[in-house]
C-alpha cells in the first residue's frame, strides 16, 4: 500500500499540474460518473494530503476524496501535446489543454464537503509530512500503551502516513525491537523517531522512492550490489529476510504481526526480550 510521502507528491503534482485551472472532470469507468459530472468545468484549487487520503479541492469547498488502497495509482501527465483517450479502468479523468490526471484502482473515490473532509481529517494522527502536525498526540498514546510499538506506528489513528517499510525502518534506525511495548519508550526516544521520520519521509517526497540507508551503508560506500526490489530504494531490513544485516552481518528475521509482516535484526534491535506482548495478535511467518 502506499505509504504517506507518496501521496504527499500526488497532492504536490496534481496542485503543479491544475492549481487555479477551469478543468474537465470524466469518468471513463462510469462509477463515478453523477460527482464527475458535477465537477466539470469547475475551478481546481488545489490538493493536499493527509496520511493516506488524498483531497484534491474543488471550488465551493468541494473534495474528491481518494484512498489508494493496495493497487490504486494516480497517474499525472504534464507537458502534453495532446491528451489521449483513457486506457484501461479509469475511474476519474481530470485534464486541461496540456495535462490529464487518470485515478485507477483506488479504495475510495468519493466526493465530499468541508465537514466530512474535516472528519476524515480528525480520526487521523500527526502526519510527518503535515507542518500543523502535533507529535505529542501520537506520543500520549504511545506512552500509555502495552501494544507493540510495530503495531502503533501502523496505526493511522496514531501516527499517519507510515507504512510497512517506514515503519520496519526507523525502528531499526534506532534500534528498537518492533515487539516492544509502546509504554516502554522513553519520551526522547519518541521523539528521536519523529524527527526522523519527518526527514526520511521529506525525502521520499523529493525522490519519489524510500531509502533509509546511512551513508556509509550506501552500495557505493559497502561495495555491494544495488538493491532489486520492486518496491526500490535502499533499506536496512525490510523485506531482507535471510539477508545479512548491512551493520552487523546477522540474518535480518521476520514476523507477521497483526497481520503483516516485521522486519528486523535481532543482534542490532535487542532492546525488546520478553515474548509477551499483551493482547496483540503475533504469529510465526515468513512471508
Amino acid at each position: 500500500m502506499p505509504e504517506g510521502h507518496t501521496l504527499r507528491k500526488l497532492a504536490n503534482d496534481l496542485t503543479s499540474a491544475f492549481a487555479g485551472s477551469l478543468v474537465r472532470v470524466s469518468s471513463p469507468q462510469g462509477r463515478f460518473a453523477a460527482d464527475a459530472a458535477a465537477l466539470d468545468g469547475a475551478l481546481l484549487v488545489g490538493a493536499d494530503s493527509a496520511g493516506k487520503h488524498l483531497f484534491v479541492e474543488f471550488a465551493g469547498e468541494r473534495f474528491v476524496h481518494v484512498h489508494l488502497g493496495l493497487i490504486g495509482s494516480f497517474d499525472v501527465r504534464t507537458g502534453v501535446d495532446v491528451v489521449g483517450a483513457p486506457v484501461g479502468q479509469v475511474r476519474l479523468r481530470i485534464e486541461r489543454p496540456t495535462a490529464y490526471a487518470d485515478l485507477r484502482g483506488a479504495t475510495q473515490c468519493d466526493l465530499v464537503g468541508l465537514a466530512r473532509r474535516d472528519e476524515i481529517v480528525g480520526r487521523l494522527g500527526p502526519d510527518p509530512l503535515r507542518a500543523d502536525a502535533n507529535p505529542g498526540r501520537a506520543w500520549q498514546r504511545i506512552s500509555r500503551s502495552g501494544r507493540p510499538v510495530g503495531d502503533l506506528l501502523m496505526d493511522q489513528e496514531v501516527l499517519a502516513g507510515v507504512g510497512n517499510v517506514y515503519r520496519a525502518e526507523v525502528l531499526f534506525r534506532h534500534r528498537i525491537h518492533p515487539l516492544r511495548p509502546g509504554r516502554t519508550l522513553r519520551r526522547g526516544q519518541f521523539q528521536a523517531i519523529w524527527d526522523d521520520l519527518v526527514e526520511l519521509m521529506a525525502e521520499g517526497v523529493r525522490t519519489g522512492r524510500i531509502d533509509t540507508v546511512r551513508p556509509e551503508h550506501t552500495p557505493e560506500a559497502m561495495g555491494r550490489p544495488a538493491r532489486r526490489d520492486d518496491h526500490g530504494g535502499e533499506v536496512y531490513v525490510y523485506r531482507r529476510t535471510g539477508q545479512p544485516c548491512l551493520v552487523c552481518g546477522t540474518a535480518i528475521r521476520t514476523e507477521v504481526l497483526v497481520g503483516r509482516n516485521l522486519f528486523w535484526c535481532p543482534q542490532c534491535q535487542r532492546t525488546f526480550r520478553s515474548r509477551a506482548v499483551g493482547s496483540a495478535q503475533v504469529e510465526r511467518g515468513t512471508r
